[in-house]
């Protein structure tokens, strides 16, 4: 097999030197109008091709080693008095695999517990190259079926308009969660 990035043979899908140069993390904030900070690792412009991959048989793949590099790597420092839990933002497989499931999992550590199927969308619209109009008339109507009086970090792939993550940030607040802040792979925002 060839390595996604560079084209060389490779074991992996991404191999071990495209890793080293191109999956390391920086830590990028934006903090959308209704107050949410927003953690990204990487630049959507710079994993555009990787990021996408979720739509093919292979992206459970890619998805595992990006977040081996990003998620797992950012569980390993994070330090807080009290469990957080990490909540995945609409996990349902898609087709074959949930990527928001797959980057929360690997957040379970000492201090984060990952748990799933707890923030659904009811309304499964496609938000993929659409504009913020369209996303504002098409909420996606979250339902959250967890505990209250919790401290949670929300999960996603990419923010892009922040529509999802912040209707996602005011229905847990409404359910008395305090969300310390959100953290996704890439922020297409560049």
């Amino acid at each position: 097999m060839r390595c996604l990035v560079c084209g060389r043979i490779s074991f992996k899908l991404i191999c071990k030197s495209c890793q080293n140069k191109f999956l390391q993390p920086n830590l990028f904030k934006r903090t959308l109008a209704c107050g949410l900070d927003v953690y990204s690792f990487y630049k959507f412009s710079e994993m555009k091709n990787l990021i996408k991959s979720k739509y093919s048989i292979f992206g459970s793949t890619v998805y595992k080693t990006l977040a081996k590099n990003s998620f797992a790597k950012y569980a390993k420092e994070f330090n807080y008095p009290s469990a957080v839990y990490a909540i995945p933002i609409d996990d349902r497989p898609t087709p074959n695999f949930s990527h928001s499931a797959i980057l929360a999992k690997s957040m379970k550590s000492k201090f984060l517990i990952p748990k799933y199927a707890k923030l659904r969308a009811t309304n499964i619209v496609s938000y993929a190259g659409k504009s913020l109009n369209f996303r504002l008339k098409n909420p996606r109507n979250f339902n959250y079926t967890f505990k209250k009086d919790i401290e949670v970090i929300l999960v996603d792939d990419v923010v892009t308009t922040g529509s999802t993550l912040s209707e996602a940030y005011t229905i847990l607040i409404q359910n008395n969660v305090n969300v310390l802040f959100a953290l996704t792979l890439a922020d297409a925002d560049d």
